[in-house]
């Protein structure tokens, strides 16, 4: 087990983000690359976009909200 202080771990927090933004960007790239699709978000709205870059609209999403902690929800 490796000791972090709390100032090594709050500076790692900080910097997840960033880099799990770059890893989905990356893996979306790759995953197009590779002649596959992928679901994507887009102005409230769940695409599949091809390779080619078109998109075919699979269903319009509910907008985001504020959720209580232990609150339960039912996904449908």
């Amino acid at each position: 087990m490796v000791n972090m202080s709390d100032q090594e771990i709050e500076s790692l927090e900080t910097q997840f983000p960033a880099a799990s933004g770059s890893a989905f960007a990356a893996a979306r790239e790759q995953t197009l690359a590779s002649g596959q699709s992928v679901l994507e978000i887009v102005e409230g709205s769940l695409y599949l976009t091809f390779p080619d870059g078109s998109r075919q609209l699979v269903k319009k999403i509910d907008p985001p909200f504020a959720v209580t902690p232990g609150t339960i929800i039912n996904i449908r």
